[in-house]
């Protein structure tokens, strides 16, 4: 990066700085205007940063109000921010002094040896490891906004007492924040959470809990089309389908290692002391039930590679605050798969898995804003995962090489790795700017060993295989999500659950509306008839605003000619045309997945 470029958003690090510096400003702001509250974490986040408090009140948005026009106070004081370190006795007594008891509980969480720095500004002192600017009045004035106030469990654990998170973003310049804030209020008009609910493709209800839709008809049929196109497309590239059960004995996830690795992410059923009942637990994975499919009998090299795809339900013990409409849930649906097979194959089935996925992604509009990650172990976090050191400097080295020579541009990510494996991850923003991984490949050199899973080799040796977990789609839920944002509701017509309204004009064509709608949907057009007393202007309204594609308007000059009268709902008018021509180019768009339209 060029030297001018140091100091500027252009450089991650620099933006990230800047928002953290101005994440100890809001926190100033709110300890000068309400000094009974306690103070908890503020980082800088993907896109601005946040700071939780605890208070007795609730923050409304005149308290927002306030904070910021004391924070452009402090951005004006042009306050100097000093770095200084104490040793953890003083620091803890300092910090008991201002009566901050969750700045002391980090404090006492630190590694022995772990340097404890502070930063004041003022008559401001934050526990915080930095950096920081080196003056409030780098901080541009008119350049932030304080976008939301939302709870926020302490430490992410929904035993602790939930506290008040407040976000906020800044800019080096208003035109900036403006171009952001008109950004974000495009977003919310995108936001599937919104567009989503109101095109009824999912609810959620607070009976069943937090993290669990319930798919309404639309939104069932378009994930149930996703689901047959995907199953389909992997039976052509070689994949065996299985259907494997929802939940195990805890005796399979102790054998996989998730019992010891992932137990926090996992619904169990019973109690896992009491050793005299089985423990059961609903599977958060599909592998260690696939790997019972190699099992079911020997194996030998001709068997390999074994290709094993499931649309998988599975189950994940989220956060609650982590929950969002489709993109974060507690139960969904994937299009999970296991890849077993000699080292020699691991190359050329990585780059297969890539290509579906990659296919896959940009049939349905979404490659194109895909990132790619490779997700590599922490050495400083052994405990995390399976493995020796060797053996993970081995698996990484093998799928860098795999992914440089597949011309893959990645960044790496630490301490993103499966705990058994490395993985590309195919990473994915929703329109808020928020990342989430929406199609994962993973390289496995080490269950193989857990479960004892070995094949008989050319020359007869008996040989441990080689994993590769994959999805060619990833979770249907929050493809369903993305796909809503993108293309705000309008979904392509081949996965639209409605494809065609017909629309009489006067109830003498309502029994030529239904002998069309009969012959479309015989052809495989999903068509309808709204055969309602309303005016035509209303039902024309109304089909494009539940963003229908194809709305056939007809009378007494169509029954006569045998046509039909096209709009879309974009409101283009395509005139009069035959039924079957008008059939044509439904099914030439449904069949070649045209997202033109």
């Amino acid at each position: 990066m060029s030297e001018e470029n140091l100091y500027t958003f252009e450089n991650e690090a620099y933006r990230k700085t800047y928002w953290h510096t101005c994440s100890h400003v809001m926190a100033q702001a709110v300890k000068r205007l309400y000094p009974q509250v306690k103070l908890a974490i503020g980082p800088s986040i993907d896109n601005g940063w946040y700071y939780d408090f605890d208070c007795d009140f609730s923050f409304t948005q005149e308290h927002l109000e306030a904070i910021e026009a004391e924070m452009k106070k402090i951005c004006k004081e042009r306050l100097h921010l000093e770095r200084s370190e104490k040793p953890r006795a003083e620091a803890i007594a300092y910090m008991e002094s201002l009566d901050e008891p969750y700045k002391v509980e980090l404090i006492n969480d630190l590694p022995e040896d772990a340097v404890i720095s502070f930063y004041t500004q003022g008559e401001f002192t934050d526990l915080c490891a930095g950096p920081h600017l080196d003056s409030t009045g780098r901080i541009k004035a008119n350049a932030f906004k304080l976008t939301q106030c939302c709870g926020a469990y302490w430490r992410g654990d929904s035993n602790r007492k939930m506290l008040q998170r407040i976000y906020g973003v800044a800019f080096p310049k208003k035109e900036e924040l403006d171009e952001y804030l008109r950004k974000q209020e495009e977003a919310r008009k995108r936001d599937h959470n919104k567009i989503g609910r109101e095109l009824e493709y999912f609810t959620t209800v607070d009976v069943i809990g937090q993290g669990l839709p319930i798919m309404l008809p639309k939104g069932a049929r378009v994930i149930q089309l996703l689901q047959r196109w995907i199953e389909d497309e992997e039976q052509k590239r070689g994949y065996l389908l299985t259907k494997t059960p929802l939940m195990a004995k805890s005796d399979l996830y102790k054998i996989s290692g998730h019992w010891d690795h992932y137990l926090d992410g996992m619904f169990v059923l019973g109690d896992p002391k009491d050793e005299s009942k089985e423990c059961f637990a609903l599977r958060p994975m599909t592998c260690p039930f696939q790997y019972q499919v190699f099992l079911n009998r020997a194996r030998s090299y001709r068997d390999l590679p074994m290709r094993l795809g499931e649309t998988s339900t599975l189950f994940r013990n989220e956060d609650s605050g982590e929950m969002h409409g489709l993109i974060r849930v507690r139960q969904f649906t994937i299009s999970e798969g296991h890849l077993i097979l000699r080292p020699e194959q691991l190359e050329d089935e990585f780059r297969g898995c890539l290509e579906l996925a990659k296919y896959v992604l940009d049939t349905v509009g979404m490659l194109e804003n895909c990132t790619f990650r490779f997700s590599q172990w922490d050495p400083n976090n052994k405990e995390k995962y399976i493995g020796t050191p060797e053996q993970w400097d081995e698996a990484q080295s093998i799928m860098g090489k795999i992914l440089d020579d597949l011309g893959v541009e990645y960044t790496i990510g630490i301490d993103e790795a499966a705990f058994y494996g490395p993985k590309l991850d195919i990473q994915y923003k929703n329109v808020f700017g928020k990342e989430d991984t929406i199609v994962t490949i993973q390289v496995d050199q080490l269950l193989a060993e857990q479960f004892d899973m070995e094949y008989t080799d050319v020359d007869g040796k008996k040989r441990r295989p080689y994993i590769i977990h994959r999805t060619s789609l990833g979770c249907y839920e929050r493809t369903l999500a993305y796909l809503i944002e993108r293309f705000a509701g309008a979904l392509p017509l081949w996965m639209m659950p409605t494809q065609v309204r017909i629309l009489p004009i006067t109830d003498r064509a309502h029994d030529y509306a239904k002998q069309i709608e009969a012959k479309l949907t015989a052809a495989g057009v999903r068509t309808e008839s709204d055969l309602r007393s309303e005016k035509l202007g209303y039902k024309i309204r109304e089909a494009q605003m539940q963003k229908i594609p194809y709305m056939l308007v007809v009378g007494d000059r169509d029954m006569e000619n045998g046509t039909v009268s096209v709009r879309t709902r974009g409101g283009v008018d395509l005139g009069a045309m035959s039924v079957d021509a008008f059939m044509g180019r439904c099914l030439t768009e449904i069949a070649t997945k045209d997202r033109s339209f």
